[in-house]
């Protein structure tokens, strides 16, 4: 075994079988179960003030009245991403290199509409109903957790954008495509960390 590779399975029946994975994607699965442990905390402590948030004012159920159309169409371009990016990497395993860049910087558009939408949606929050991080436990939680995801949707935004540009310069192929595999795990999971968030902070806190 290389010393670039970490372990992950034994021997069995007497032989010399075993399974490695790169320290790229070691690293990337440690800092995801890091970062499962920090959504997790976010969720929780919403959840442990769900009762004082939905009784603020302005609460979610006033803000988010209007807004409901805007966010289900940022789930809907954010939940496509996965689908886009997971059709790209298809495309490099095949080496259709056009079909990656293409597939792959759709998917960096509708991570991008989906940020414009969480960006609208701040905007009319802040100006329309004064809501703050410091108004009240609505604007905490709300905040905090919406905003630590955002936080993370942009920092894919920018190692997607730098991976097309790597590809497109040719430096990323078929025969190298770990960087590929890595970002996609990252951006599945932001993915499905928003199918939560979206579940407890509007369709729960508003109609629960």
């Amino acid at each position: 075994m290389s010393s670039g590779s970490t372990v992950l399975g034994d021997a069995a029946d007497g032989g010399a079988t075993t399974a490695t994975i790169s320290p790229v994607k070691a690293g990337m699965l440690a800092f995801l179960l890091s970062d499962v442990a920090f959504f997790s905390a976010l969720i929780s402590t919403y959840v442990v003030f769900l009762r004082d948030t939905k009784a603020s004012d302005p609460g979610p159920a006033q803000v988010f009245k209007d807004d409901m159309p805007l966010m289900w169409a940022a789930t809907i371009c954010l939940l496509a991403s996965s689908v886009t990016i997971h059709l790209a990497e298809g495309a490099l395993r095949r080496g259709g290199r056009e079909s990656f860049l293409g597939f792959w910087g759709l998917t960096i558009l509708l991570g991008a509409t989906f940020l414009a939408c969480t960006a609208k949606e701040w905007y009319r929050l802040i100006n329309h109903f004064g809501l703050t991080i410091s108004r009240n436990m609505f604007g905490s939680t709300f905040f905090t957790l919406v905003g630590f995801h955002a936080a993370h949707v942009t920092v894919g935004l920018i190692i997607l954008s730098i991976i097309w540009l790597l590809a497109w310069r040719r430096d990323i192929s078929k025969q190298n495509p770990t960087g590929v595999e890595v970002a996609s795990w990252y951006w599945h999971f932001v993915d499905g960390v928003w199918i939560v968030v979206f579940s407890l902070v509007y369709l729960v806190s508003v109609y629960g």
